[in-house]
């Protein structure tokens, strides 16, 4: 087994395709499209195209819970199911115009009883030990404390496997105590965890080497066009990668993309320059297909030449 990826708040997602949004009118669907998402999912599918081997660890309930599962068994996708019972997982709903400009709708999602985190915190603890790392990405459902995120890293500290995490606000802050190997936010969560806005590079810089001095580990932020940034202040180190000019087509997915590939190359044991590089490449890669959709391996490769890392 390769990575055990937690999507604990997992969705159908469904884009509509628009001409133009018109307030208070009625708005036309050109076309529909449904499928598995939610940021653990296509942390599962990335890695599956990177060639890992993940076992997705996914909580559902009801008749969106069956259509997600059908979508995950038609990508092959290895996953374990978690039955949650009298409540349906939740639909996303994403609006985008001709122009390419999106609405984006994300419900909270379905409560977890005290019995079924208690059966996922079990099965986690069963799937551990032969995991290559444990990935935590996306939102906490509801039901369950902040510090969800806190008690997994705990359990992977037991059994000394790496943890990723992916996350924001309230469950990144509780988290951040736990110590993961690797936390991914943007610039935006970042900022929302130190408390104060993000002005300029340095500032950035500084609110990333603080966090990794909370976790004692590695601080990955996604920067969308520029690139991202890989810092450990413990081992003092400071990498930067450009992202490659290209004409973003979408953007969902493109940080869960960053995720998985980073994940790869840990499993793999490469270096942290790797990381940042395919990092940014996958995620460069996943703005160049429609949401939940896969590109050529060859457009990676492509990328991947193109990707500075200073």
């Amino acid at each position: 087994m390769g990575a055990l990826v937690l999507a604990l708040n997992p969705s159908i997602d469904v884009e509509w395709r628009v001409d133009r949004v018109q307030w208070e009118e009625k708005n036309d669907i050109c076309y529909e499209r449904r499928w598995a998402g939610g940021k653990g999912v296509n942390v599962s599918r990335w890695l599956r195209y990177l060639r890992g081997n993940p076992r997705l660890l996914i909580p559902l309930g009801g008749l969106s819970g069956k259509e997600l599962l059908g979508y995950l068994r038609e990508e092959r996708l290895p996953v374990k199911v978690i039955a949650i019972l009298k409540r349906s997982t939740r639909v996303n709903v994403i609006v985008t115009t001709k122009e390419g400009r999106q609405l984006r709708f994300n419900p909270a999602g379905p409560e977890l009883s005290g019995a079924e985190w208690n059966t996922i915190l079990r099965e986690t603890g069963r799937l551990l030990p032969r995991a290559t790392c444990l990935v935590l990405s996306g939102s906490l459902p509801q039901g369950i404390g902040k510090s969800a995120y806190a008690d997994l890293i705990h359990f992977a500290h037991q059994t000394g496997v790496k943890t990723i995490l992916d996350c924001d606000g309230e469950a990144l802050a509780a988290a951040v105590k736990a110590r993961p190997f690797l936390v991914k936010p943007n610039e935006h969560e970042l900022a929302r965890w130190q408390g104060t806005p993000i002005r300029s590079r340095a500032a950035l810089v500084r609110a990333a080497l603080a966090l990794s001095g909370k976790t004692g580990g590695w601080v990955l932020v996604s920067l969308g066009r520029r690139g991202g940034m890989l810092v450990n202040q413990k081992l003092k180190r400071k990498l930067f990668a450009r992202a490659p000019r290209v004409e973003a087509l979408n953007t969902v997915g493109a940080g869960d993309a960053m995720v998985a590939a980073v994940t790869r190359q840990i499993e793999l044991r490469a270096s942290p320059e790797t990381w940042l590089r395919m990092g940014v490449a996958v995620g460069t890669a996943a703005t160049q297909c429609a949401a939940g959709k896969l590109p050529p391996a060859t457009m990676v490769e492509s990328i991947l030449r193109r990707v500075e890392v200073v």
